[in-house]
This record gives structure tokens, sequence and C-alpha cells, in this order.
């Protein structure tokens, strides 16, 4: 009895989890027998709705080709219409071409090109009518829950009031794989909606193209023409519309290409043509255009990313040209800091700041090169800022008051403005030939990241160089600029030569500042006096002003250690530098080192 038992409970088992198992349902357009649940090409569904309606989570829907058109289901969920800060309403249903509302895998058969999701979308252009009450009537694309996925399809032809008229994810946990996003559009008006291509969703080789969202007197300030609050893995984001981020906006993209985005003019609602207020790393963003600031790029945080030939051209009356050809770096919530880290930022143009343009203190541009950009007011290359580590050479500013090629009121920390000596910058190789004075000359206090623009090492031979890429055969550990500089060769012979018999060998002047040819210039103590006005000893060694130094004191040198630091940060003067140590105040003995940081 105890056995037949157990094996009643073995078979309720198998049974339970043989239907537990997912299910592969099908679609066919053409299906002349379409029978749920769809398990087999005889029995498919004519549309991708019903399939999925008969589906359940975890199961998988194959769809063969054809362009699915019909139909259409009303999803209520926040965050898919709103009401815009003037006053229009965008809570009316949206209804959706398809609704992937369980967790499952929606999946073509032969790929996007021959399989397509179409919604539809009111078009003003042939109207002529600017009403945003013609689009009531706009049908979404695809409307994805948490857990879904969908692989393979062209979703074009939407429209929506509201975010993701294309597709609309309800989070990141949404995926779309070898998906073409094009021809849809959004309308949302100064509303905090937008992504005429995609909302939210996580995306994995995608194309997102001409999408647009109609910047009009009635509807503008939306952000996201491509995409928007979006994670973008080695996706083509190219040719799409909107005021502020033409591209993608509030999106992570990594390995993505940005190209040919357009931020149009609206009074001065237009920023970043290739992307706003993203964090974008192995991205190329060329040949977007902003017509106001930020031709590449505004507000972003960008990492081993190429910004080529973007433009900002502002078309109002009594305009400079707009603001930040490649980049504009501002803080547009107070809290995120800009960055440019490891970027190469060429052939960009604009009014002011044809590269770069900084509007406020709060950016962070490290191991950048910025050559061959163009502004027709103020700085070529920079506009304000405070790059460290970075090339910033053969700019151009067309003013006729020559404001500046390179770099407008910027302060430059460790920055090569001279001839880097490239491998083939006409050929659009901007990496360091092998006696390039770039190499080694940079400061590693401003390096953030271990790899540089190639991936390789950021720091080979022990210091950083300067700009994007990183020289990974260097033959001396002293900057060659520094070694250049006094006629001293590169190839390491010279480095720990005293080559002015000063007791300090060339890698020692370099570290300290020092001339390596001339014996008067050394690091060295030079006095420990008192003073009647003040207490304590005043401590002087010989010093230049381009290195910080730290003092160093001890009472006993046979103790462990001998030396304490008693202060750090010096920052050291022309000829000589002092220190007033308070501490000594007794008889002594007191002995004193000083170094370099």
């Amino acid at each position: 009895m105890k056995q037949y038992r157990y094996q009643l409970v073995v078979i309720f088992w198998l049974l339970f989890q043989f239907r537990a198992s997912a299910s592969v349902l099908y679609v066919d357009l053409n299906s002349t027998n379409p029978t749920p649940p769809y398990t087999n090409w005889l029995t498919a569904a004519t549309n991708i709705q019903d399939a999925i309606d008969a589906a359940n989570p975890g199961d998988q829907i194959l769809v063969t080709n054809g362009a699915y058109q019909t139909g259409g289901r009303v999803v209520n969920s926040p965050g898919t219409g709103g009401t815009g800060t003037n006053g229009y309403l965008y809570s009316l249903p949206i209804t959706n071409r398809v609704a992937i509302n369980k967790g499952v895998t929606v999946q073509s058969v032969n790929g996007p090109a021959v399989t397509l999701i179409q919604g539809y979308h009111f078009n003003y252009t042939q109207t002529n009518s600017y009403g945003w009450t013609n689009f009531v009537n706009d049908v979404r694309g695809v409307y994805m829950t948490n857990n879904a996925t969908l692989d393979g399809f062209t979703v074009t032809g939407s429209g929506c009031l509201g975010s993701g008229c294309g597709v609309y994810c309800e989070s990141t946990n949404c995926f779309l794989t070898n998906c073409i996003l094009t021809g849809n559009v959004c309308v949302a008006n100064d509303s905090p909606y937008g992504g005429a291509g995609v909302y939210q969703g996580t995306l994995n080789d995608c194309i997102i193209s001409n999408n647009i969202v109609p910047v009009t007197p009635w509807n503008y300030y939306v952000v996201g023409g491509g995409a928007y609050k979006s994670i973008l893995n080695n996706c083509l984001i190219i040719s799409n519309s909107t005021s502020d981020g033409g591209g993608a906006a509030y999106c992570l993209l990594n390995y993505c290409n940005v190209i040919g985005n357009i931020a149009p003019f609206y009074g001065s609602t237009s920023w970043g043509g290739g992307t706003f207020v993203c964090t974008a790393n192995y991205c190329l963003i060329a040949n977007n255009l902003s017509t106001s600031a930020g031709g590449g790029d505004c507000g972003g945080i960008l990492s081993y990313c190429t910004l080529s030939n973007n433009a900002c051209i502002c078309p109002a009356p009594g305009s400079l040209g707009g603001e930040g050809g490649g980049s504009y770096q501002q803080s547009f919530d107070g809290i995120t800091i800009p960055m440019l880290n490891n970027c190469l930022i060429i052939s960009n143009w604009a009014g002011s700041g044809g590269g770069v343009f900084f509007n406020g203190s709060v950016s962070v541009v490290k191991n950048c090169t910025i050559v061959g950009n163009t502004a027709t007011n103020q700085g070529g290359g920079i506009y304000y800022g405070a790059p460290q580590n970075c090339i910033i050479y053969g700019n151009n500013c067309t003013s006729v008051f020559s404001y500046t090629s390179n770099a407008y009121h910027a302060t430059l920390s460790n920055c090569w403005s001279g001839d880097p000596i490239f491998v083939n910058p006409a050929g659009g190789d901007f990496h360091l030939q092998s006696n390039s004075p770039c190499i080694n000359a940079g400061n590693n206090a401003y390096v953030t990241t271990i790899t540089d623009l190639d991936g390789n090492p950021r720091i080979v031979g022990g210091t950083v160089d300067i700009g994007a890429y990183e020289y990974q055969t260097p033959t001396s550990i002293i900057s060659y600029a520094w070694l250049q500089q006094y006629d001293l060769p590169t190839d390491g012979s010279a480095d720990f030569i005293d080559s002015d018999g000063d007791g300090m060998n060339n890698y020692h002047e370099w570290i300290a500042g020092t001339n390596p040819t001339n014996a008067l210039s050394v690091l060295k103590m030079t006095s420990a006096t008192s003073t009647n006005s003040l207490p304590g000893l005043v401590v002087t060694w010989q010093s230049v002003n381009t290195r910080t130094y730290y003092l160093q004191s001890s009472a006993n040198l046979a103790a462990q250690p001998a030396f304490s630091t008693i202060q750090s940060n010096i920052v050291g003067r022309a000829g000589t530098t002092s220190f007033t140590d308070t501490t000594a105040t007794n008889g002594g003995p007191y002995f004193y080192r000083v170094g370099v940081q």
C-alpha cells in the first residue's frame, strides 16, 4: 500500500511538472485555421495579441513574416499618459497594437526585415493641421510588462499622446533584441513624457531610426526623440528628432552609434542633438545637430567615446551660433556631475566652444584629445572649464576678434597645446608617435580609469600620457616633453644619469621640477631659523612654483620611523619656499626633510 501511494505521488508530481513547462505558440498572418491555443503552424493565430492572450508566463510566441497592423488593446498602467504642465490632458486611454502584458517571449522567425508591427499616427505635415487633439486616435506599437521580451521585429508607424510611442516598457526589465524602431511619433506638449521610439526597456542590437517629436508651438520640450530612460547596448540610434536629446535622453548607452540626430529649434529649448543627460561608454556620437546647445552631447557622463562632426547652429536672430559643438557641459539637476573621460573630440562646430562648452564649474574633463574643432565666436577647442591631462591642439576660432583658437578662459591642468605628434591625424589616427612629447607627461592624480580609449592599460611606464590614447611601449619613464625641453634622449639612456653633477639624477630632477643642466637648480634645505615675532622655527628650502611639497620633522633619528609629516600640500614658490613649524618651541634637536608630492 505504501509503495502504491508513493507511485501516485510521483505520477502527480510529473504531471504537474509537465503542465508547468513553457509552451510554444504560433502566429501566421495568413493562417487559415486559427485555433486556440495555437500550438502549431496549422492552427496558428492570425494576430500576435491572440497568441499572447492564450499564453502563460514563460511561454514563447513564434511569429512568421507579415505586417501586423490590425487590432488593439488598451492597458491601464501608470505613466502611459498624463497631464502636461500647460494644462493639456494626456490621460486619455492609449491603444496598443500589441500589448505584451505577460512575461513571455515574442520572437519573429525571420527577423525585422520581414516581420512588422505597425501602429498608427496622425500625419500633421500632410494635412497642415497642428492641433494636439488630432492625435487622440493614434495607436502605439507595443506595450511591454516586466520580464517580457520582443525579438526580431520592426515597430513602425506608431504614435501616442504620452511616452514610448513605438514601444512602451514598464521598466528596464523589459527586453528588446534585434528590433528596428522606426517612423514613430510622440506628442506630449511640454510634459515629463517622451521617447518617440522607446520608453524604458533594455535594448540589445537594435536600430532606432527616424522617430520624431514634432517641435511646434503646441508640442515642444519633449525629451528623447529615439529613446528615453532606456538601456541601449550595441544599438544604432540614427536620424531621430526632438527638442531635447534628438537621439536619446536620460539613457545608458554601451557600444552604441549615435548618428545624424537633431534637436530642432524652438525658442531656447534645444539641448543635445545626439544625447541629453545620458551616460555613454565606448560610443560614437557623430554628425548630430542641435540648434541651441550641445550638438553631439548635452550634460552627459561620457567615457571612451568619440564625438565627431557634430554641430550647434542657432538660427535665432542675433545668435552667436550656439554653444558646444561636441559637448555642452552643464548639470541639469544640480547633483549629477557631467564628465568627459578618455574621449576623442574632433571636427565639431559651434558659435562658442567648438569642441566643448562649459556652463558652470561643475564638470570633469580628463585625458581627452580635443583636436580640429571650430568656433565662430569664442574658444575653438574649449570654452571655459578646467580640463586635465588633455591634448587641446589644432582647433580654430574664425572670429575677427581672435578669441583664442584652442581654449578660451579655461584653466588647463597638465594639458598640451603644442604639436602632439600624432601617428596620422589626416587619416584620423590620433594615437601618439614614439617621440610624442605627451608620453609620460600627464599627472597620475587626475586618472580615474585603468584603460585608455582603446581599452589598453591607462598608465604604462609609471606616468600617464596626455590625451585619450596611452602609448604602450615607452622607452623612458620620464616625461618626453621634459626630456625634449633639455635636449635629453627619450630612449631611457639618460633617465638615471646625473647630467649636471648636482647629486640628483635626471629622474629625480624631473620629479623635483628642477633643471637637469644647471647644478644650482636642485631641491635642498637652505635654513631653519627662529624669529622674534612667531613661535617655532621657519624652515626654508629651494623650490619651484610647479610643484607641491610636504615637510617632515624628527627629534630622534634613531626612532622608527624617524620622520613624521607635519604639513602637506605646500604650494611651491619660485626660488624658495618657507614653512613655520610652530611645534618647535623647546631646545630640540630638530631635523627636517622636504619632499615633492
